[in-house]
């Protein structure tokens, strides 16, 4: 069986499960959702506010990717539950690539998910930020994708949309159970910030900061004050490329070690 078959028979699964579009509108709607509320609920007062209003226009992204943690996990985790891994590997023995077309699966619909969500927070955001003050006297242009910083902004977040669902593909494969991965998934992006706030150290505060996947993620958002970031926004989305790479090795190696 080739990739091509293999392909088309995780589509198939994936596609045939009730809960992925439910998922998949979810991401949408909860990311565009909570950045509007964002974009409404932030003003700017006067010249140099110092706000930066692609990454208000996306803050979304902190909620959405919890959705597509959830999908990608239930990818693998889901055939756990039922045993349908073991069909799934009888007739697909080399488990690395039953695992690379999960992720190719994936990384499509998320993409396709993401740059919805993305493209309707930043159209949101051009037509209500400049009613908060985000105004050319104020030094802010109207959001624009023809603008580059706001483009990066906007295609870096799909990006780690994406690099989300590999990390969370990963870890499923490791962890096998749903609830202990999605745990373990959740903690790295929203605990991992908050137990780093408590650090006294400036210069440990600054590194923790560099490694913890959600804040060097989520750099490739900023579009001003870049200077201030614990790392540059493509060097940010390139250390979670690594935690994804890592997550994706990992759960790689546990399926040609341990018995389905």
């Amino acid at each position: 069986m080739i990739l091509r078959d293999v392909l088309h028979a995780e589509w198939t699964k994936l596609r045939t499960l009730v809960g992925t579009g439910w998922l998949l509108v979810a991401v949408v709607v909860l990311t565009t959702g909570l950045s509007v509320a964002a974009a409404a609920a932030t003003e700017c007062r006067g010249t140099g506010c110092g706000l930066d209003a692609a990454k208000v226009s996306l803050t979304g992204i902190t909620v959405g990717q919890a959705v597509v943690v959830i999908l990608a996990v239930l990818t693998v985790s889901g055939e756990y539950g039922t045993g349908m891994v073991h069909v799934t590997f009888a007739a697909m023995p080399r488990r690395a690539t039953v695992l690379a077309a999960k992720a190719l699966v994936v990384s499509g619909l998320v993409v396709v998910a993401g740059t919805v969500a993305v493209l309707t927070s930043v159209l949101a955001g051009r037509f209500i930020l400049p009613g908060n003050g985000f105004t050319v006297a104020h030094g802010y242009r109207a959001l624009s994708l023809a603008d580059g910083p706001v483009l990066r902004a906007a295609a870096g977040s799909v990006l780690y949309l994406v690099l989300i669902g590999l990390l969370s593909l990963g870890v499923a494969a490791a962890v096998r159970d749903a609830a202990a991965a999605i745990g373990v998934v959740l903690g790295l992006l929203y605990l991992f910030p908050i137990v780093i706030t408590v650090v006294g150290d400036p210069d440990w505060y600054r590194r923790l900061r560099q490694i913890a996947p959600m804040n060097a993620g989520l750099s490739v958002q900023a579009t001003v004050d870049l200077g201030s970031l614990p790392l540059s926004p493509w060097a940010g989305l390139g250390v979670l490329t690594v935690w994804a790479a890592g997550g994706m090795l990992a759960g790689g190696l546990v399926l040609r070690l341990r018995d389905a």
